[in-house]
Formats: structure tokens, C-alpha cells, sequence
């Protein structure tokens, strides 16, 4: 019994040998005190949100909308002033700084927008663009479209295009880490056995990352499959739940 729990609170760490990790740190933009407090976890209008991690390469697709005038000069969820001639956005759970081409998918227009702000907070858009963005977009015009968002960088700053390129050709995308909780979905004394769980779980969702792990202290040495990257135990249950993985063990980096 002791083992069992010492397997589900054991620290891991796994790095692929050609990704870079970065931690949420402090940036010139944003303290490391508020980085913490923009990626816990949060309700708004009774709807959950989970801040995760992001991965250079990363495209979505949804709709963008735009604020000016009104929230000129107020506080961001990163602490700036909000200013509206500046091209910055708001997204739900992306890190703070987090660098993004928004490209609009119905006129072909496209700019760069730094995140400092949490929402939009409206059914189905992705994306609140500042009134610059949104005009360079011409948001200005329509108010809102349907966009495409690729992540370029973190920390304020942009990966060189090409390695950006070569990561989504070689699968080995940049990622920021931003959480220590994952689900073990199964423990295998043979490494084929693992392999065929990690690609039935890795079809899941492209948010999060399924890696087989062989524990030092494991006197069985049995390959584990884990998925990584949740915010929190109640996000791992719930992806657990939502899933129905059944008999998956929450485990803590």
C-alpha cells in the first residue's frame, strides 16, 4: 500500500530531448506573483475555466471580438493599464504574454497581439482583441469574425518563424508548463503494450501530453502511461469523468 501511494505522489519530470520547457515565470510585463494568480483556476459566470499550458506552433480557430473606449486605462489581469492604441488581447486561459498572429479568416488581414487580459466571457469567442488589433484586423468595421490564433511565443517575445516550422514538422513543440498534475491510465510489464495506450490516449485532446514513464524505484518495472498537463486534481477528475476513464489513478509532478 505504501509503494501504491508513493507511485501516485512521486515527483516526475519528463522532457523530450529536442523540447524546451519554460516555467510561468516573471516577465518584463508581468510579476510572477500575478503569473501565479492568472493561471489558477477560476469562475466566471458560473462556467469554469483551466489556464494551461500553450505550445509554439498551437492554432485555434473561433471568433474574435474587440474593446476600446470603454475600458481605456483599467486595470488588465496582468496589472498593465489597458490601452486601447497598444495591440494586445484578452484569452480565457492562454499565459499571460503569450505572443499570438491572429490572422481574420474572412478578409485575410492578420496581426500580432501580446495577451494581458483574461475573457472574452461571451459564448464562443476565443479572443478579445485591443481597439488597435481590432482594427488592424478591421473589427473595426464588423465587430466581430472568425479568426485564426497561432502561437508565436511567451514572455513578450517571438520564436524565429522557421523554428516554429520545423517543431510542427518534427513534433517536438515548445511548450510552457504550467501545471503538475496528471492520470495514470495504465501500467504495463511490456513496452508494446504501453505504446498502444499512449497513442489511444494522445487522440483525446492536443491539450495535453501522453508519455510512458519508468519509475527508478520501481522494483517491477513496469512502463506507465501518463497524461500530463492539468491545472489541477479537479481538472484531471474531470477529464477523467468527461472521458470515462475508467480505473485512472490522479497522480502529482
Amino acid at each position: 500500500m505504501r509503494s501504491i501511494i508513493y507511485i501516485i505522489l512521486i515527483s516526475i519530470l519528463f522532457v523530450g530531448c529536442s523540447e524546451k520547457n519554460y516555467k510561468a515565470g516573471a516577465t518584463k510585463y508581468t510579476s510572477e506573483a500575478r503569473q501565479r494568480a492568472t493561471m489558477r483556476n477560476y469562475t466566471v459566470r458560473g462556467k469554469r475555466y483551466h489556464p494551461s499550458y500553450a505550445e509554439v506552433g498551437q492554432i485555434t480557430r473561433g471568433i474574435s471580438s474587440w474593446y476600446g473606449p470603454k475600458f481605456h486605462g483599467k486595470q488588465t489581469s496582468n496589472g498593465e493599464r489597458y490601452n486601447m492604441h497598444k495591440s494586445t488581447a484578452a484569452h480565457k486561459t492562454l499565459p499571460m504574454d503569450t505572443m499570438l498572429r491572429v490572422r481574420n479568416l474572412q478578409n485575410g488581414k492578420s496581426t500580432v497581439v501580446r495577451i494581458n487580459d483574461r475573457g472574452p466571457f461571451v459564448s464562443g469567442r476565443i479572443l478579445d482583441c485591443s481597439y488597435k488589433a481590432g482594427k488592424d484586423l478591421g473589427l473595426d468595421v464588423v465587430g466581430i469574425a472568425r479568426v485564426s490564433i497561432e502561437v508565436l511565443g511567451f514572455a513578450g517575445k517571438i520564436e524565429p518563424y522557421d523554428r516554429i516550422v520545423r517543431k510542427q514538422k518534427s513534433y517536438t513543440p515548445t511548450r510552457v508548463m504550467l501545471s503538475n498534475f496528471g492520470l495514470q491510465v495504465g501500467a504495463f510489464s511490456k513496452i508494446e503494450g504501453a505504446k498502444i495506450y499512449q497513442r489511444k490516449y494522445s487522440r483525446l485532446s492536443r491539450h495535453y501530453r501522453t508519455i510512458i514513464k519508468r519509475l527508478d524505484n520501481d522494483d517491477r518495472g513496469l512502463y506507465r502511461v501518463w497524461i500530463m498537463g492539468f491545472g489541477s486534481m479537479a481538472e484531471a477528475e474531470d477529464f477523467r469523468r468527461s472521458n470515462r476513464i475508467n480505473g485512472a489513478l490522479v497522480i502529482r509532478d
